[in-house]
């Protein structure tokens, strides 16, 4: 049975993670100028995290949303980040600090931040299933779910072993919908098959699929002149059922107005412009990328624990999409080697079945990241 989460939510969010800024800091101003326009043009979903925008994005929800309209104007979500979880006392503590940064009262939906198969056995060691499910009892938090980045498989086991979890937030884009890794097909279907409703994130790929090649963009621009290629992607995830909402990144008035424009008429998607999205993936898929399997064979000696495939994968999507996406690459390298970092000594060559010159890419990739 479908869970229904009792009120209807119109199918755009505003993610508050890639805000304008300005001498450094984010632009309050030029925030409530975008907030102002969301709001009038009758959307309510704020999207927020603990440590977004270096950990002032909550802070900025309370600024710009929470202390200028009524607390049922809007619908507020936040996350509790995974990562940060290192005892008993790290939830309630983030929790807490959460709800002063906001001054919001409670929060609409809370969820666990990036859960994955390899975060699911600290979640149960510390019940975190639990400490969610008790904020919702005593009022704190309305709707509780989680954001996800890992397989189908895991996706199911998770649902099945947790029925009280009521939605769940997928990265799901037409670029990633039949990705081997990201499988936002695969992963819809699970929430569909158990009847939980999704949000989506990352409907534009972080931007990539706003920005995409010239030949590309010609094939969009064709089919629809008056439409932008970052149309043709919200356009296909609200083509999707089951879905509470899709949330998007916005730093800017313009990329405000094109989602408000496109969101707020939303036509889907008919066979005819499938086809155009077909045609614009065979474009993409025959840019040449570095044939890199992701075996992870490299990584198993490499003396500066860089993660070669995961900086490979997002070195890829700089080319396909010809987009900066040093963000990607700042986070994968979190906490590990950069590609700076290799000291070529070459046994990751030596172990690649590919037999890629992985010294050499990793000396284009420290040139193209900066580091």
């Amino acid at each position: 049975m479908e869970k229904h989460l009792g009120q209807d939510i119109a199918k755009l969010g505003f993610g508050f993670m890639r805000l304008p800024t300005k001498n450094g800091e984010i632009d309050i101003d030029h925030v409530n100028q975008m907030v102002d326009a969301f709001i009038a043009a009758g959307f309510t979903y704020f999207d927020t995290a603990f440590g977004y925008m270096s950990g002032k994005s909550e802070d900025t929800i309370r600024q710009t949303v929470v202390e200028r309209n009524p607390r049922e104007a809007f619908q507020l979500a936040t996350k509790l980040p995974l990562w940060e979880i290192k005892d008993k006392d790290s939830a309630p503590r983030i929790f807490d600090t959460q709800l002063k940064r906001t001054n919001a009262g409670y929060f609409d939906y809370y969820m666990l931040h990036g859960l994955s198969g390899s975060r699911v056995p600290m979640v149960d060691e510390f019940d975190l299933w639990g400490f969610i499910r008790e904020k919702k009892e005593k009022g704190l938090v309305r709707h509780i779910g989680f954001s996800y980045h890992d397989n189908a498989d895991v996706l199911d086991q998770v649902l099945t072993e947790h029925p009280e979890i009521e939605f769940v937030q997928l990265q799901i884009n037409y670029a990633d919908w039949e990705d081997d890794d990201v499988q936002s097909r695969l992963c819809y279907e699970t929430a569909v098959k158990h009847g939980v409703p999704v949000i989506i994130m990352e409907p534009v790929k972080g931007g990539a699929l706003a920005a995409l090649r010239d030949d590309a963009r010609a094939l969009f621009k064709a089919a629809a002149p008056d439409q932008s290629p970052a149309s043709w992607a919200m356009r296909f995830c609200g083509s999707l059922p089951n879905i509470i909402t899709i949330l998007s990144g916005m730093s800017t008035n313009e990329q405000m107005e094109d989602n408000i424009r496109t969101m707020s008429s939303l036509k889907p998607l008919t066979d005819a412009d499938r086809q155009v999205i077909d045609r614009v993936m065979e474009i993409l898929a025959a840019i040449p990328t570095i044939p890199c399997t992701d075996c992870k064979y490299c990584t198993e000696n490499c003396p500066s624990n860089i993660p070669i495939p995961s900086i490979i994968h997002v070195m890829n999507d700089r080319r396909i999409y010809n987009h900066d996406n040093r963000g990607s690459y700042h986070f994968v390298t979190g906490g590990k080697g950069k590609a700076s970092d290799c000291i070529a000594c070459g046994v990751c060559v030596d172990r690649c079945p590919q037999r890629l010159p992985i010294v050499d890419i990793l000396k284009e990739c420290a040139t193209v990241f900066g580091g």
